[in-house]
């Protein structure tokens, strides 16, 4: 460069001492000489301005802006500190690129890629999985780590456990009819006391209240059941004992039919093995991600829950209206719920499917996008990759 600059400097002399003698001259050797000296002058400005070594140092308080997401394993937050797999390895690659990160937290990948594309952030950082339209609208780092879409289904247990069957059976919603059950015997009971306590040759003829209640309640209930062996002699009596059996029938009618979707829907469960399983069956995934858009793709029908955590309640639910009988996300993600949280409840089945990579999303056309991959590289070969994934993925 600075021999340039010498060369450019002899030049511009030697253009000026030519201007000297010539300086008599008259029409175009005078716009000539104008026009080289002008030409020398510009050029040897451009090389004399100040040039930034680096992306990096043009960078203010040399602070990259940093957007991520809550998404365990790969990013954490406890008191305020954000951690994970994808946190630790950026932390360990702005310190190879001696830079500092001031993370921006949103609530989804697409407010991420957003803030990205917008220039908000110098990159994105988290569970971002690479596709051919992000890449085009994006630059991508090398992939930091490799992925794909697994499915999330309730623990299924052992298949012949009789706790198994027993917990099938005797629902959260068994225990509500219950109770339901009780409150409804209490009525026709006390109806048939007061009519047939007073009434001649009745079974509760001249009955007190106690132990007569008892015998009443006993009646109502074997009613239900259609077991009863007497019944009451009084009209209002018959009356309510015909009401009674009726609303009996329809009871029984209900609960049967609670068991049988208990135990049917349990069966559809844990038929689901596969992708192939999944067509006719009530479906979680979150919106705008990779995995909703493969499930369309596929057409098959699936809930777009705004956050996993919406998915994983709609699947440990008990509500007929709510809940899903299979979430459909990132295997890594899924796989490190059914470790912690979902231990014992919750259980992956099949192979994983539509393989993708993760990577650091960044601006298109972004400075930092060599200087990013670099540090990546720098960060594998002195093992510190190695030692974030065992920390985070390892069996231990």
């Amino acid at each position: 460069m600075e021999v340039i600059r010498l060369c450019l400097a002899q030049a511009h002399q030697s253009i000026c001492n030519i201007w000297k003698r010539s300086k008599r001259a008259l029409g175009s050797s005078i716009l000539a000489g104008i026009f080289v000296l002008g030409i020398a002058t510009t050029v040897l400005a451009q090389f004399s301005s100040p040039q930034p070594s680096s992306p990096i140092a043009a960078t203010t308080n040399n602070t990259l802006k940093i957007a991520t997401r809550v998404l365990p394993p790969f990013v954490t937050e406890e008191n305020g500190q954000l951690s994970g797999f994808s946190i630790d390895l950026w932390n360990k690659i702005a310190a190879e690129m001696q830079v500092k990160s001031e993370f921006q937290k949103t609530n989804s990948v697409k407010n991420i890629l957003a803030a990205v594309q917008a220039g908000k952030a110098d990159a994105g950082v988290g569970a971002i999985s690479v596709t051919a339209q992000r890449e085009r609208e994006m630059d991508f780092s090398q992939p930091i780590f490799d992925s794909g879409l697994q499915i999330l289904v309730k623990s299924q247990g052992s298949k012949n456990s009789i706790w198994r069957l027993l917990g099938q059976i005797f629902t959260p919603e068994l225990f509500h009819l219950f109770g339901i059950m009780m409150v409804i015997i209490l009525i026709p009971g006390h109806i048939v006391w007061l009519v047939e306590r007073n009434h001649q040759g009745g079974f509760l003829q001249n009955s007190a209240y106690f132990p007569g209640i008892f015998k009443a309640f006993w009646w109502s209930a074997s009613t239900l059941a259609t077991q009863a062996e007497e019944m009451p002699k009084s009209p209002l009596g018959r009356i309510t004992s015909v009401l009674w059996m009726f609303i009996s029938v329809v009871f029984i009618a209900y609960f049967t039919a609670t068991v049988t979707t208990s135990l049917t829907v349990d069966q559809l469960q844990s038929s689901i093995k596969g992708v192939s399983d999944l067509p006719g069956k009530k479906i979680a995934t979150v919106a705008d991600s990779t995995s909703a858009k493969y499930l369309q793709q596929q057409n098959i029908d699936a809930k777009a829950f705004p956050k996993i955590d919406d998915a994983y309640a709609a699947l440990n639910s008990t509500d007929e209206l709510v809940k899903v009988d299979a979430i459909v996300y990132d295997g890594p993600i899924l796989l490190y719920y059914a470790a912690h949280d979902g231990k014992g409840k919750v259980q992956i089945v099949g192979s994983v499917f539509r393989k993708e990579n993760y990577a650091i999303a960044m601006p298109n056309g972004s400075l930092y996008r060599k200087e990013v991959n670099s540090a990546l590289l720098s960060v594998q070969e002195k093992g510190g990759y190695q030692e974030i994934y065992d920390k985070w993925f390892s069996s231990k």
